[in-house]
Formats: C-alpha cells, sequence, structure tokens
C-alpha cells in the first residue's frame, strides 16, 4: 500500500472539516476542492464569481506548491459552480491561472456548495 501524506500550507485557507488540503500518493497530489476563502482572514471573497475563481485558483495554486507540484502538473480539474450561467466568466480567470496548460476538466452545476459560494475546483496533480 502506498504512503500517505496530507499537506498543509498557511497560503490557503485551513480544512473546515475532517479532511487535508491535499493527500499525496505515490508521486500523484490529490487536491481537495477549494473555495474563495481568505487564507489569513477565512473570510468569504466579495464581489462574484470572478474574484472567486481568483482567490480559489490561488488557494489551489498554494496547496499544490506546498505538496511539490504547480497549476502545469496538473492533469485533471473538476470545477463546481452555483449556476452554469456563470461557466464563461470562470472560464476566462482559469485560462488565465493555466496558460497555455490544458488539463482535462470536468465542469458542473451543484445544487449547493459550502457557504452557498459560487465556485469550488479540485485538482489532481503530479508532484515534480
Amino acid at each position: 500500500m502506498p504512503e500517505l501524506r496530507a499537506v498543509a500550507t498557511d497560503h490557503a485557507p485551513a480544512a473546515i472539516g475532517p479532511y487535508a488540503q491535499a493527500i499525496i500518493s505515490d508521486g500523484w497530489i490529490y487536491a481537495s476542492g477549494q473555495i474563495p476563502l481568505d487564507p489569513q482572514t477565512m473570510e468569504m471573497v466579495d464581489g462574484g464569481i470572478v474574484p472567486q475563481t481568483h482567490r480559489v485558483l490561488a488557494n489551489l495554486r498554494a496547496v499544490l506548491e506546498e505538496a511539490g507540484g504547480g497549476l502545469d502538473t496538473v492533469v485533471k480539474t473538476t470545477v463546481f459552480l452555483s449556476d452554469m450561467g456563470n461557466f464563461t466568466a470562470m472560464n476566462e480567470v482559469y485560462a488565465e491561472y493555466f496558460g497555455d496548460h490544458r488539463p482535462a476538466r470536468a465542469a458542473v452545476q451543484a445544487a449547493a456548495l459550502p457557504r452557498n459560494v459560487d465556485v469550488e475546483i479540485e485538482a489532481v496533480a503530479r508532484v515534480r
């Protein structure tokens, strides 16, 4: 059985439940879904889908970097949206963060997300 190592960084919000920010297993990083919480204040980012997506991706990047990866090592993301009407705006911000790197992705509308946020993103990446 592969060794599992939990990842924790102060540069992303602390887990708000019984889970790790990410788990490393056998060279893979499984990053928990990030929501738009400011890691310093643990307050929600206001302003709608664009600033929320920026915060989510900054949080996700911090977790991946702590784990020894980065956005450029992501192989798959799952994007959860409170409203698929926000897809285009989220996608524009997402493209800024990933640049020419194009991981596989699923995007779904969820009936409700933690703390009633507009977006949550999880990822699977490789350790460098």
